[in-house]
């Protein structure tokens, strides 16, 4: 049974539609996370949530019951619900006070009161900052400051954007850590924006695709990533190898397409002549100075056009008939001494090339 669910929702400002038509049902105790670019609609979308705006159509609905658009219920239905927003705000007061101030507004008893902040002040690992002035704390510090004020009010709902943005590696893994203990722990339902794709992947339990205002597809890791519905949502997860062609043959569910002269194998149902686009992750592709045998049934001859080192990555730019894209470890770029010109052997399984259908507007 969904906790949440938001129907036909649309909403504008000044006569631009910033949401389209969106459906979506969210379950308790669930891990949601939206991604989608800057501009997508996202915060909007956790606003309307969060019952901070009333959306121009469509509605909310709280434990299957409609939130009407004003009056006392959506109060009642707002405290049960935090939200986190992009820049955390803190009080000028110490951490503790910062902590306590929505039990206070609630009147919660002193002797309940201070118990319930000193755990969570533990929890979220911030015991020793408790007479700390929040405003002197760094970033990371003040985010789990933010974490910690929701979190005492026990919500059934928490809402976060971009939770980690602008934060340093460290502090960012800290939140991580910290949100994937309260989904676990406490059964939160957890809606969180995000543009950092890794993220959803690592907390969410199912995705969703926000361009352009339109919620192109709702899934698990495996189905938004390696199976997207459509190019736009292909380009926008790293699919960078989007090649287009034509299904020459299928046999029991094993497709060939043609591409550009050249046949990638694919599982697949189109049937032959089918207008396609096969898609491949750089990661799944594997470079080699000579033909190995394996059980992959893809493998093409190729010359290296250019190599970008990316950290402990190195993505690799080869031509074997059609333009690919390969992402090794730069550890086995340096041993097979990649280079631009250099001849390399690229091989990918059948199960890692996702065919999808090519629309006519695409």
């Amino acid at each position: 049974m969904s906790l949440i669910k938001v129907a036909g929702l649309t909403h504008s400002y000044n006569e631009r539609e910033v949401l389209q038509d969106l459906n979506l049902s969210i379950a308790k105790g669930e891990v949601f996370a939206l991604i989608g670019p800057t501009g997508a609609g996202k915060t909007t979308l956790l606003r309307i949530i969060d019952l901070l705006e009333v959306p121009s159509e469509g509605d909310i609905y709280f434990d299957d019951k409609r939130i009407p658009r004003s009056g006392k219920q959506r109060l009642e239905i707002r405290r049960r619900i935090s939200f986190i927003h992009q820049k955390p705000q803190v009080f000028n007061l110490s951490v503790y006070d910062n902590v306590a101030c929505g039990l206070r507004w609630r009147r919660e008893a002193k002797n309940r009161l201070t118990g319930k902040v000193d755990h969570i002040l533990e929890m979220v690992g911030l015991e020793g900052y408790k007479n700390r002035n929040a405003r002197t704390l760094s970033g990371g510090e003040a985010q789990r400051v933010a974490l910690a004020r929701s979190l005492v009010l026990e919500p059934e709902v928490l809402l976060l954007d971009e939770p980690t943005a602008n934060l340093d590696p460290v502090s960012t893994a800290k939140i991580e850590q910290l949100i994937s203990y309260i989904a676990r722990q406490h059964n939160t339902t957890i809606i969180m924006a995000t543009h950092d794709m890794s993220q959803g992947q690592q907390l969410a339990d199912r995705i969703g695709v926000l361009l352009d205002g339109k919620l192109i597809q709702i899934g698990n890791t495996n189905d938004v990533f390696y199976s997207p519905q459509n190019k736009e949502v292909a380009h926008f997860v790293g699919m960078e190898n989007i090649i287009e062609g034509v299904i020459t043959a299928n046999k029991e569910g094993i497709a060939t397409a043609n591409i550009n002269g050249n046949a990638i194998q694919a599982v697949s149902s189109y049937p032959v002549g089918k207008e396609v686009f096969a898609c491949i992750r750089p990661e799944d592709i594997t470079l080699a100075l000579s033909k190995t045998q394996s059980s992959a049934r893809n493998s093409f001859q190729a010359k290296v056009t250019q190599v970008t080192h990316l950290g402990p990555l190195s993505r690799v730019e080869i031509n074997c008939g059609f333009r690919l894209v390969a992402l090794v470890t730069k550890i086995s770029a340096e041993e097979l001494n990649l280079q631009v010109g250099r001849d390399v052997y690229a091989t990918f399984k059948a199960t890692g090339v996702h065919i999808m259908e090519k629309e006519i507007n695409q």
